[in-house]
């Protein structure tokens, strides 16, 4: 009946376009309908049998129109797709929208560290110490994170891979982290320290420079990195600006050499600098990792997260450029679940003018941080008058290199010895294999995503839809003729459930948000690649 109906379609289109280009009716090509038996009117061939070599014509105009109602019904059904992915995230983008900022009830409140009450150190890293902190009679709604117990407690800022950290214990009274930066050679003025600094404030919140003395020029310049817009897996700076210097607890023996002189005689660092305060998280993903071992079905949601997270970044024009499992920080869910955050964007790229195409033109440009995990295409780059970097699918190369830990194994990229790996030089070929009891889906993408050719890498955007449909699509990728339409039929059904299991349960856990995060951020087309790119990986095995 389908192709019945496409052949008759077909015809009528092939029968208005020989019109509209020939000037002539589609029965002077064979494609006019049969009259009676006898004939027709006096002097008119019958369309069927219009002459010598009609029956050939008669065949390819058949097939022609055939071809025509199958284009037009596969575009029919790819608009339909399309305007139903659409509608799907318009509804979830408004569910996904982000909660009230902890601090909203004290909106001019809280740009002064006087304001605060600060506690032990949380840990310190090469350009910054964190503290956990409070703020007298907090409002009801910032809750403290659920703690994993043996964790040590953890916040944004911390050293890479091998740098010893002396972390102490959160403790629930402290339910924020203030990272005050070191302030080595931004000068002592608020709006130096700002321009010098302003890669540290792309993830603050629209009022956490509201009450800081040069914001306005800050927000106002041209050139001035871009403010990102809020996403659940990514860390929210909520108030930030500039003081003094204090002395904090262990800060002389921690980082004497940063201190201003009129604390440590022998310090280096400006009298003023400045202060981030976000939310304190229980530990970083390396932290959790040592004292966990999660299924490979939580650990493939873990790594769903990191590239939600990544997405929405290069959706934005920014490149974090510094991902480590130091760099993301873990809270639990009242299941215990693990839920990621990316941090520390001290060394991202987020320059309006130039997006992610950084121009290298020496050696001198900064190319992001941790050499480790720098993507092959920046590891090797070469700077030249025309020479550019491409930091598209930087971090879901890094994403891939995290992987490894996340699915229990040694970061091939930081191991010693014969399967340490370097990416300027390595090869896909000696990329170590995952567990087998890592799912083939999962190994499959890792290895995509690792590929030193960005080009053959998948976005993270179509990474992240290989994992949703690897977790939930099992229904649908069964199917030996996969088709929009089915595909949509399904969509549907998720957006129910999901909505449903939303509404059911006071606190959504981990599996309803990723499935929230995935159809807030639809897109037919990049639905179809992941799609099109499992079907071609099973059929591989």
């Amino acid at each position: 009946m389908a192709v019945r109906q496409a052949l008759g379609r077909g015809l009528q289109l092939g029968r208005e376009l020989l019109l509209r280009f020939t000037g002539k009716p589609g029965r002077a090509y064979g494609l006019g309908r049969p009259g009676p038996a006898a004939g027709c009117v006096r002097g008119e061939r019958p369309g069927w049998a219009a002459g010598p070599g009609a029956e050939p014509r008669r065949i390819v105009f058949l097939a022609f129109g055939l071809g025509l109602g199958l284009i037009e019904e596969k575009q029919a059904e790819s608009r339909r797709a399309v305007s139903a992915c659409q509608e799907i995230q318009a509804i979830f983008t408004q569910k996904s929208k982000p909660g009230p900022d902890p601090l909203d009830t004290r909106r001019w409140q809280g740009f002064r560290l006087e304001e605060y009450l600060i506690g032990q150190s949380i840990g310190k890293g090469c350009s910054a110490a964190v503290y956990e902190a409070t703020m007298p009679a907090l409002p009801q709604n910032l809750e403290v994170t659920k703690s994993t117990g043996s964790l040590p407690g953890r916040g944004p800022g911390t050293s890479a891979p091998g740098e010893e950290q002396e972390q102490a214990l959160g403790a629930p009274a402290f339910p924020l982290a203030i990272k005050m930066m070191w302030n080595i050679s931004a000068g002592s003025s608020s709006e130096a320290i700002l321009n010098t600094m302003s890669q540290e404030l792309v993830p603050a919140s629209r009022v956490a420079l509201a009450g800081e003395y040069g914001a306005v020029t800050y927000r106002k310049s041209k050139r001035g990195p871009k403010q990102l817009a809020p996403h659940p897996n990514i860390i929210r700076v909520l108030r930030a600006f500039t003081s003094s210097v204090p002395l904090l607890p262990g800060a002389l023996v921690d980082y004497p050499d940063v201190l201003p002189p009129r604390l440590h005689p022998e310090g280096l660092g400006h009298g003023r600098t400045l202060f981030l305060v976000m939310k304190n998280y229980p530990c970083t993903l390396r932290q959790y990792l040592r004292a966990n071992t999660p299924s490979p079905r939580l650990a493939t949601m873990m790594m769903l997260q990191l590239l939600e997270g990544v997405d929405h970044l290069v959706q934005q024009g920014i490149a974090h450029r510094d991902l480590k499992s130091d760099n993301i920080l873990v809270e639990l869910d009242p299941d215990g679940c693990p839920w990621l955050v990316i941090a520390d964007f001290g060394c991202c790229l987020a320059d309006e003018s130039i997006g992610l195409q950084l121009p290298f033109s020496s050696w001198y440009v900064d190319r992001g941080g941790n050499g480790c995990l720098m993507a092959p295409e920046v590891s090797t780059a070469r700077p030249g008058p025309r020479a550019v970097i491409d930091y598209s699918k930087a971090d879901a190369w890094a994403v891939g290199a995290i992987a490894y830990e996340i699915f229990g194994l040694v970061n091939p990229f930081y191991s010693q010895g014969k399967a340490h790996l370097e990416s300027r030089s390595y090869q896909e070929a000696q990329l170590p294999a995952l567990p087998e009891s890592v799912p083939p889906d999962v190994r499959q993408l890792v290895r995509a995503l690792l590929q030193r050719e960005a080009s053959k890498r998948p976005s993270a955007r179509v990474a992240a839809n290989v994992l949703h449909l690897s977790l939930w699509g099992e229904q649908i990728l069964a199917l030996k003729n996969l088709k929009l339409d089915k595909m949509v039929g399904w969509l549907l059904q998720q957006s129910a459930a999901t909505l449903l299991a939303n509404r059911l349960t006071e606190k959504c856990c981990v599996e309803t948000k990723m499935k929230m995060l995935f159809l807030a951020n639809l897109e037919c087309e990049t639905l179809c690649q992941a799609a099109l790119l499992l079907c071609s990986w099973r059929a591989a095995l």
